[in-house]
């Protein structure tokens, strides 16, 4: 079983929901402590085997592996987690606007805001991503075309005589 299947297993087991609730708490908080680290040290390049990486934020593998599965869509090449080992070698370049926007996506607010986001995004571009992303949740109607409306297509009838039958 690969470390990314065994991720899987423990992250979504069948669990009651006061377990879950636990689970899912304990791992944000050790999210949130690899992130604080990165962030810290502005990490924009994250290079070693899973195990030595694991080892450097203090974390199992396994969880390490949720980390990575979270940080997988962020980064400017995606790597392919399900074949990853305990030996493997990761080689990541983080792209902090787009982890910025992902954190709202996932509405992960334990993360993007971290005080340590100062070190690496102004506060005005962290607002710009913001805006960016509550913008592309806003739905916008389209215009609608009346039925006794000159036709867009511009024959001159009325849309209900023209393209609206």
């Amino acid at each position: 079983m690969s470390i990314y299947e065994k991720w899987k297993e423990i992250a979504f087991e069948e669990r009651d929901e006061a377990s879950a609730n636990k689970f899912w708490k304990d791992y944000c908080e050790i999210e949130k402590g690899i992130y604080e680290a990165i962030l810290h040290n502005k990490e924009e390049i994250i290079q070693g085997s899973i195990k030595e990486l694991a080892d450097k934020y203090k974390v199992e593998p396994t969880y390490f592996m949720g980390f990575l599965d979270g940080i997988n869509e962020s980064i400017y090449e995606t790597i392919q987690l399900e074949e990853l080992t305990e030996i493997s070698t990761i080689d990541l370049r983080i792209d902090f606007e787009k982890l910025y926007y992902n954190m709202h996506e996932a509405k992960a607010h334990w993360l993007y805001n971290l005080q340590e986001w100062d070190n690496i995004l102004t506060e005005d571009r962290r607002k710009e991503i913001k805006k960016e992303y509550n913008l592309s949740k806003t739905v916008v109607r389209e215009i609608k075309i009346g039925r006794n409306e000159p036709c867009i297509c511009g024959s001159e009838k009325k849309y209900k005589k023209c393209c609206g039958k």
